[in-house]
C-alpha cells in the first residue's frame, strides 16, 4: 500500500475552503433543530398546561406508597425504621384495622401505606389481615371483617393501638374489651364506616383512618419499635421465592425484586393487586411459626370452630430480607411486650428498612424458598 505525499499549495486551500462550509452546514442545522425543540416545546407546554399533568402507566395511589429512605440522623418511623415523612414522627398512636382477604373481598385497599401487615389463619383455612399504620395514612383502609382471638395477642405489642374491626362473636368481644388496645368497632361508627356501592356485603366495609384517629384527638404517642433495623445485608441462602403454606386453600408467594428491594405478592402465577394499581409488597418477609388450636367457640354458620394462635413463648422464625434468608426464633415473654427475634447464638435479627410483613404460621407448615426462578428447595417446618 502507498503512502500519499504532502498536500500542495492548492489542495490544502481547497480542504480549507470545504472545512469551512462543513462548519457553516453544521451551524445551521443546530440552530434549525434547537429553534424546532424550543417551539415543539413551547407546544407542549401549553398544551400539557392545557390538559393537566400527564400520567404513564396504570392509575396508582395519590400518595406516596413508601417515602424515601433518609439520612442516618433523620427521625426515623417506629414501625418500618424509614425515615419520617417530612423528618418529624407523626404524633399518633399506631393503627391496627382488621381487613379480609377471602377472594371475593380481593383488591383490598390501603395496604401499600402500612407500616406492617400480620397475616393470620383463621376458620376454613383462609387467612385475613391486621394491618398497621403510624407514619402514613391512606384515605381509606378495607374491607374491614370481624375480629378473631389471636387478634388480641398481635395487637397488644402496639403500645395500645387503636384496633378497628367490624364485630365479632361474644367470647372474642369480651376478650377484647379487657385488652391494652382502644377498641373501636365500625359498625357501631357510622361516621367512619363507608358502604361501596359497587361491592356486596360483607366485602363492602371501608373505614378512614383519619377519620378513626380523629376519635382520640388527645393520643399523641407514637408507638414503641417492634423490630431493630439495619441496612447492612445480612448473610444468608439465596431467596428470590418464598412459599407460605398455611393451609391447602392459602398458598400465597413471594418473589422478590432485586431492582427495588421487595417482594411481591402472588396467588398461584396471579399479582396480588390492590385498588391502587400497586401489587402487594413488602420489603421484609417474617415467618413466625406457632402452636394452634381449635374452638372451643363457634365460629361461623358452618360450625367452625375458632382457630387460635399462641403468640407468647418461643418458636421457629424465618426472616426474609435482601433476597437472603436468616434463621432463628422468636420469643416474647407477655402479652405487652413484642416479639424478639434472635439467631441461635442470641443476636437480634434486624430487618431492612421498610413495610413488614408478618406470616403467623402454624407450625409444622412446609415454608419454603430457593433462588429466584427456581423450585423453592430448602424449608422449615416438621
Amino acid at each position: 500500500m502507498s503512502v500519499p505525499g504532502p498536500l500542495t499549495r492548492k489542495q490544502r486551500r481547497m480542504a480549507r475552503r470545504a472545512r469551512r462550509r462543513r462548519w457553516t452546514v453544521a451551524v445551521l442545522v443546530v440552530a434549525i433543530v434547537a429553534g424546532l425543540g424550543l417551539a415543539l416545546g413551547l407546544g407542549h407546554a401549553k398544551h400539557a398546561a392545557a390538559a393537566g399533568p400527564v400520567t404513564v402507566g396504570p392509575a396508582k395511589s395519590t400518595e406516596s406508597p413508601f417515602y424515601a429512605k433518609s439520612s442516618p440522623n433523620a427521625a426515623k418511623c417506629p414501625l418500618s425504621g424509614l425515615g419520617a415523612p417530612g423528618g418529624k414522627v407523626p404524633l399518633r398512636p399506631a393503627l391496627a384495622i382488621k381487613v379480609d382477604n377471602y377472594p371475593a373481598a380481593r383488591p383490598q385497599t390501603g395496604l401499600d401505606h402500612a407500616d406492617v401487615v400480620f397475616e393470620e389463619l383463621v376458620e376454613g383455612g383462609i387467612t385475613r389481615f391486621v394491618a398497621v399504620f403510624q407514619c402514613q395514612l391512606p384515605p381509606k383502609v378495607g374491607p374491614v371483617r370481624s375480629s378473631r382471638y389471636v387478634d388480641i395477642d398481635i395487637v397488644s405489642q402496639l403500645s395500645r393501638p387503636v384496633f378497628a374491626y367490624a364485630g365479632g362473636i361474644n367470647p372474642v368481644l369480651k376478650r377484647l374489651a379487657q385488652a391494652n388496645v382502644i377498641n373501636e368497632n365500625v359498625l357501631d361508627l357510622p361516621s367512619v364506616l363507608q358502604r361501596d356501592p359497587n361491592r356486596v356485603a360483607p366485602y363492602n366495609a371501608y373505614v378512614s383512618p383519619v377519620a378513626l384517629l380523629g376519635l382520640h384527638p388527645g393520643d399523641t404517642s407514637p408507638p414503641a419499635p417492634l423490630f431493630e433495623y439495619s441496612p447492612v445485608v445480612p448473610a444468608g441462602a439465596a431467596a428470590g421465592e418464598v412459599y407460605v403454606p398455611f393451609s391447602g386453600v392459602a398458598e400465597p408467594t413471594w418473589i422478590y425484586d432485586s431492582s427495588r428491594g421487595e417482594y411481591d405478592r402472588y396467588y398461584g402465577s396471579s399479582p396480588a393487586y390492590l385498588t391502587s394499581g400497586n401489587v402487594i409488597d413488602t420489603t421484609n418477609i417474617v415467618i413466625q411459626m406457632v402452636t394452634i388450636s381449635y374452638g372451643p367457640w363457634v365460629e361461623n354458620s358452618e360450625g367452625a370452630l375458632e382457630v387460635k394462635s399462641n403468640m407468647v413463648g418461643s418458636g421457629p422464625a424465618m426472616i426474609f430480607r435482601n433476597g437472603v434468608e436468616i434463621s432463628g426464633t422468636w420469643e416474647r415473654s407477655s402479652l405487652g411486650t413484642p416479639t424478639r427475634f434472635i439467631t441461635s447464638a442470641g443476636n437480634r435479627i434486624a430487618l431492612a428498612p421498610g413495610r413488614t410483613w408478618v406470616e403467623i404460621v402454624p407450625v409444622g407448615a412446609k415454608v419454603a424458598f430457593g433462588p429466584k426462578g427456581a423450585s423453592t428447595a430448602a424449608g422449615l417446618g416438621s
